[in-house]
């Protein structure tokens, strides 16, 4: 939990980058040892349930090559991106690409393309549809 210390108190944005590795090293535990003990554990806290496993995400590389984000919290700006886009301003996947890389997250199209998949969210195309029927 104190690697993760940002995510409890600001949130799902300020989740870092944790691995098996890292916490095996920091317990002097092997990581399936690690694995195994986090496997269908859950906690509770102030912001909801979470199995223990959410708190290990892969990393995405920085454009400064400042701190890597988590793929749980570019995801999560992802959809942030996609539920604020106007109707007449849908974000392509390539558009996307550019917001965060001006938010310094480096990341391929095919990767948002992946994660937009992956959280259920049509392509720009799709949207561009449903939003100029409602």
């Amino acid at each position: 939990m104190r690697q993760q210390d940002a995510f409890f108190i600001k949130g799902v944005e300020y989740l870092r980058p944790l691995n098996l590795k890292a916490i095996a090293e920091a317990t002097g535990m092997h990581e399936s040892t690690v694995s195994r003990v986090t496997s269908n554990k859950y906690l509770a806290s102030p912001r909801g349930l979470f199995e223990l496993k959410y708190f290990f995400t892969a990393s995405i590389a920085s454009n400064s090559g400042s701190e890597a984000h988590s793929a749980e919290s570019v995801r999560f700006r992802i959809r942030q991106m996609i539920e604020r886009e106007p109707a007449g301003e849908i974000l392509s996947d390539d558009a996307i690409v550019e917001k965060l890389k001006v938010a310094n997250i480096d990341i391929a199209r095919r990767t948002v393309a992946k994660y937009r998949e992956s959280m259920r969210i049509p392509s720009s195309v799709e949207r561009r549809r449903l939003k100029a029927v409602h």
